[in-house]
């Protein structure tokens, strides 16, 4: 799918970016200029944004939905690095280094996107020092959000780890009705265990075993959080 003018005017796609962190701070004539370039387009549920080794061509952020960020192996498996919401910037690493993309993006739902070409935002970083400072800092943030990964996989049981999966996507893709909190992003048990790095029969025990706690229910592909509060307190560290 090719990135197709949309009905956002330039203010809207300015307050958008301003929700990022890349770009909240930015004076409002250098956010303008960004808005300028940014593109708009829409993924549905499954379909592909970009591919592992693909070439770098934009930077990417999400507008509503949620994205998969994943690698494959020679043998075909899978593994899920990330999920990006709403308000989150990515791509970055191609785009900065122009080598091939080093994970593919899959959208889990239906989702929007801004699209910033890579040579203008290259040109445009060039006299922007704040934008450079901001870009920098947004990749000690993935390293770090890497080593909190893998401090939790080192240290941290599955319960706790699934609890802290669930309850991020409660808060960010949660729609309160009368049975709980319903995750509005399907998710399925393999996407949670290649997330987890885990097997998905992993996954689905430890999930009954939630359900017989009260902890959230699942219906029609959907999981519902039953008690928000006991699921945020079984996701604490115990490391």
């Amino acid at each position: 799918m090719t990135e197709t003018p949309g009905p956002l005017t330039g203010q809207e796609r300015s307050r958008l970016l301003r929700r990022s962190f890349l770009f909240r701070s930015l004076a409002d004539e250098v956010l303008a200029r960004v808005a300028g370039l940014a593109l708009p387009r829409s993924l549905g549920p499954g379909e592909t944004l970009f591919w592992q080794d693909d070439e770098a061509d934009a930077l990417y952020g999400v507008v509503g939905g949620l994205i998969r960020i994943w690698i494959h192996g020679p043998d075909g498996k899978e593994l899920t690095l990330n999920l990006m919401e709403p308000g989150d910037f990515f791509g970055e690493i191609a785009l900065l280094d122009g080598l091939p993309r080093t994970a593919s993006a899959t959208a889990i739902a239906a989702s929007e996107l801004l699209v910033i070409p890579r040579r203008e935002f290259l040109a445009l970083l060039e006299g922007e020092p704040r934008l450079a400072r901001h870009l920098i800092e947004l990749l000690c943030e993935r390293l770090r959000g890497n080593t909190d990964r893998i401090r939790d996989a080192a240290f941290l049981d599955l319960g706790t780890r699934l609890a802290k999966t669930l309850e991020a996507l409660a808060t960010a893709h949660g729609r309160d009705t009368a049975e709980g909190t319903v995750i509005e992003a399907k998710l399925s048990q393999g996407a949670l265990a290649q997330l987890l790095g885990v097997t998905r029969e992993a996954v689905n025990k430890q999930l009954k075993a939630f359900e017989r706690e009260g902890l959230l229910a699942q219906s029609g592909g959907r999981m519902v959080v039953k008690n928000l509060p006991a699921l945020r307190e079984k996701g604490q560290s115990k490391a």
